[in-house]
């Protein structure tokens, strides 16, 4: 975790530190499960027609990768996005 992301918690007891950190971490994991989840879901649902085979045909396999592609950009761009407007704020502090 980055540990400026604690930076306003200097006043807590390093017990308080410790746990309001595991908190932080564990808030992290999920929000990355809910995003795998979440990209896992949507292309499955947008790219894979049938049942037929155990494997994805080519065309599958091609919309399944734009899919993901896809959206991972989407999420890098939202996530600087949030860290330009985050840094603005803060200077503005």
């Amino acid at each position: 975790m980055d540990k400026s992301m604690l930076g306003d918690l200097d006043s807590l007891p390093e017990d308080d530190k410790m746990r309001m950190s595991a908190m932080i971490d564990q808030l992290q994991i999920r929000d990355s499960l809910r995003m795998y989840n979440s990209l896992v879901e949507r292309c499955f649902s947008d790219c894979v027609e049938t049942f037929r085979r155990k494997s994805l045909d080519k065309q599958e396999e091609a919309c399944v990768r734009r899919c993901a592609e896809k959206f991972l950009k989407h999420s890098m761009r939202v996530g600087m996005r949030f860290a330009e407007l985050n840094q603005g704020a803060a200077t503005q502090d």
